[in-house]
């Protein structure tokens, strides 16, 4: 089959034939049908993260089973699926408290070192990132990151709720707890920031300002339910922010991770209020902090991974909520792209009107 692979850091992706095992115990084997582009990805092929090369990485994945192990029990042949990064073992106590995001022993999705590899490319070992792999015709994942959903959603949308969708609408949702009646903040209009502003929405959430540097970003914030936007290029946007909630937001995201936004969204909370870390562009930011003022002010900062996630909750939800017209995915489709592609798409990645970019051909 064929699967585009990272084979040099920093060298692009490079698309050539693979082989792929048969499934083995809870491991299913999907054909892929969609595969987003997400960021995370790029920065894995752009920087040296220890992980060995060659490597297969695609983590936004939406197909239908083609197979399944022995050991599956909640797949069958033709189920569409959507594929999930958080890797869960099931049976630690953060899993079996409900904290699958927080898993104790994410290994256990993948296959021992005694096996055979998932994926090999003539003969040699093929790194499957995060147990994915869906830049690639076909993938073969365990049963705990897969979630079966409605026939009825189409795969390019289908596979955005894997990553980017719970990820945004999780922070707002699972990890704020936000309530109806709530003001929130959302720091970069980008993918995550929309599906953010999504997750807002759906909590009722009644001011809801998204800021951004983009105008374009800013018009389509709008589409997706923001109540006010704020270019931070033209205006102060704390002060902005604290003139339409009188008080400061309850809840601030920080889709950017810059230190200096970062600092911009604790100003932008009320005292009491959080503010949500999720996008880090420089791994080595730091921020400073007067401890006596978080104290005084009551406020927290949280860092947030996947937005929470149940996945096997969640997505589902989600996808229910798109086709009653309640989520918006449709917008967030710029750009489809073939699998031979990649080094592309993720260039039109860079161009402020195109929000996603995925895979749709190339695949069969």
């Amino acid at each position: 089959m064929k699967a585009t692979l990272v084979r040099e850091i920093g060298a692009g992706f490079v698309t050539e034939d693979v082989e792929l095992a048969a499934p083995i115990g809870r491991e299913v084997l999907v054909d892929v049908k969609a595969s987003g582009l997400c960021h995370t990805d790029l920065t894995f092929s752009r920087n040296d993260m220890g992980t060995p090369l060659p490597m297969l990485l695609g983590h936004e994945v939406a197909g239908v089973v083609a197979a399944v192990g022995p050991g599956v029990t909640e797949f069958a042949v033709g189920d569409h699926v959507v594929g999930c990064l958080v890797q869960s073992c099931g049976k630690c106590e953060a899993c079996l408290t409900g904290r699958t995001f927080q898993c104790e022993h994410p290994e256990e999705t993948l296959r021992h070192a005694t096996d055979a590899p998932r994926v090999t490319a003539g003969g040699e070992p093929v790194e499957q990132v995060f147990g994915l792999g869906g830049f690639a015709q076909q993938a073969l994942i365990h049963e705990n990151q897969l979630v079966k959903v409605n026939d009825a959603i189409p795969f390019p949308q289908a596979a955005l709720l894997g990553c980017g969708v719970v990820t945004g609408a999780g922070a707002v949702i699972n990890t704020a707890n936000t309530q109806a009646g709530d003001s929130v903040v959302i720091i970069g209009a980008g993918g995550v920031g929309l599906n953010a502003i999504n997750g807002a929405v759906v909590a009722g959430a009644t001011t809801i300002i998204a800021v951004d540097v983009a105008d374009d970003k800013l018009e389509k914030a709008k589409r997706f339910g923001a109540t006010h936007v704020i270019n931070s290029t033209k205006a102060d946007a704390v002060a902005e922010v604290l003139a339409i909630t009188g008080r400061g937001a309850d809840a601030a995201f920080d889709f950017v991770g810059i230190p200096a936004v970062t600092q911009s969204g604790l100003d932008m909370i009320r005292p009491g209020g959080g503010l949500y870390l999720i996008g880090i562009i420089d791994p080595s930011a730091t921020l400073p902090l007067l401890t006596i003022g978080l104290i005084g002010a009551q406020k927290r900062i949280q860092g947030v991974y996947m937005g929470s996630t149940t996945p096997k909750h969640d997505i589902p939800l989600y996808a229910d909520l798109y086709l009653q017209g309640r989520f918006e995915l449709d917008d967030l489709m710029s750009r489809e792209i073939a699998l031979d592609g990649v080094n592309e798409g993720y260039a039109a990645l860079k161009e402020p009107d195109v929000t996603r970019v995925v895979i749709t051909s190339g695949l069969s």
